[in-house]
């Protein structure tokens, strides 16, 4: 059962610094009921309103979130101090991460010397746009309004600011990608999850999530974190279908993978108003760059770049720069192919190896794959004995069945077969006696 934690001050202010305090010190955990406005105001000899002032200011921070006649808690991922990292012992092969082939990734180059970018100048490199809005349009995605970001996530965060408040629904995968979660709860933005297979999102958990009211719907087209799963030109158009129906509803699709996806380019921001397609360079160049490209509708371009205007300002030219020498380059464009087979390959290994146990696994693009499986723990803990590391499902689940998620990013065929034969002894795996 979580424990209450007891805040302390004399005004909104020193409350408010308290209690992020102690969460930042671990004094009160992620979920953590706050007392009562009343309650607390009474035992530090305060007036209600200056509680509230504090609990508004925490929600303010994404620190704490509103349930109504539930009170205030905690978030469930307040964004304060950095997060832990996973701990893999020594000599077991870490796969729980997505990351690429650091091989596969193009030598960063030397940029042609370039004028000092100055205040007042166009955020996004007139070279940069220009290559970025050829790649969308030879998607059909309309690239007429192009914003730099730091990031697919940072993006997603910035059309969410665009359009959303506190409160607000918002639809997302599920299973699906833990920091957007941990984004949503810290924004106070409320996740649906929709449910999806190998083609994505289905239609009928998009239209079910707009039933529910959300004034926004998150996608990631192809490489969907954590399950491979891509839209095909059909499952594209029966989600655009749908919604056709609710055309105020902010669409964003994070699209973060790219050329090295392993799947073609679709989109459904053709049926809606207001939209963001946002694609990173992190795993397709490399994820120290921290740089995406959006585009989308000219209110929500707009509006995020007038938001970055009073934060970072923009994304660096150097590293506009380094991103558009590198695109134009035609060997980095064979590279990406290369790239994207050596990845559907890897993908391919271990799935066929699970096939031939009786295994069912999933991962039709992207840098993982997904194996359903009863019981994480159990499973996560057999194969550490083995010396593998892999990630539990659960990080990536709402409401969707248990399952393992397997960075294959540089996993080889030999691995494959060993890893393969590793999971379905786990699976049939009988729990010790204990008496």
């Amino acid at each position: 059962m979580l424990k209450q934690y007891m805040p302390q001050g004399r005004n909104a202010s020193e409350i408010s610094r308290d209690i992020e305090a102690a969460v930042r010190e671990g004094r009160a955990q992620p979920g953590a009921p706050l007392p009562p406005v009343r309650a607390l105001a009474a035992s530090l000899g305060l007036s209600p309103v200056t509680v509230a002032s504090a609990y508004r200011e925490l929600r303010e921070k994404g620190i704490a979130r509103g349930n109504g006649r539930a009170g205030t808690k905690i978030t469930g991922a307040p964004p304060i101090g950095p997060r832990p990292s996973l701990v893999v012992p020594p000599g077991v092969r870490n796969l729980q991460a997505g990351s690429p082939d650091p091989s596969l990734l193009p030598e960063l180059p030397s940029v042609r010397p370039q004028p000092h970018r100055l205040y007042g100048d166009p955020p996004v490199s007139p070279r940069l746009g220009r290559l970025a809005a050829e790649r969308f349009a030879a998607d059909a995605i309309a690239a007429d309004h192009l914003a730099v970001v730091g990031g697919a996530l940072d993006g997603v965060e910035r059309a969410f600011g665009a359009w959303l408040r506190p409160g607000d629904h918002v639809g997302v995968e599920d299973p699906g990608y833990p920091p957007v979660l941990d984004l949503l709860s810290a924004l106070d933005l409320s996740a649906v999850p929709m449910a999806l297979d190998e083609g994505g999102v289905t239609p009928a958990a998009l239209r079910a999530a707009l039933g529910r009211g959300c004034r926004a719907v998150l996608f990631t087209p192809r490489a969907q974190a954590p399950t491979g799963a891509a839209w095909d030109g059909q499952r594209a158009a029966d989600l655009a279908a749908v919604l056709a129906a609710g055309p105020d509803v902010l669409v964003v699709e994070d699209d973060h993978a790219g050329p090295v996806a392993g799947a073609a380019a679709h989109s459904v921001t053709g049926a809606a108003q207001r939209w963001a397609t946002i694609r990173s360079v992190s795993k397709s160049i490399g994820p120290d760059l921290r740089l995406a490209v959006m585009a989308g509708d000219a209110v929500t371009i707009s509006r995020v770049e007038g938001r970055q205007a009073l934060g970072t300002g923009w994304v660096s030219s150097l590293l506009q720069e380094i991103v558009a020498e590198l695109w134009a380059d035609r060997a980095t464009g064979r590279l990406f192919a290369r790239a994207a087979a050596a990845y559907a390959q890897r993908r391919g290994h271990l799935i066929d190896a699970l096939a031939t146990l009786g295994v069912p696994a999933m991962g039709r693009s992207g840098l993982g794959v997904w194996v359903p499986v009863a019981d994480e723990p159990a499973v996560i803990g057999a194969l550490l004995e083995r010396g593998w590391a892999v990630a539990p499902g659960e990080r990536f689940r709402m409401t969707s069945p248990p399952a393992i998620r397997v960075g294959t990013g540089t996993l080889t065929r030999e691995e494959s077969v060993r890893l393969a034969a590793d999971i379905a002894g786990a699976l049939v795996r009988r729990p010790r006696r204990t008496d």
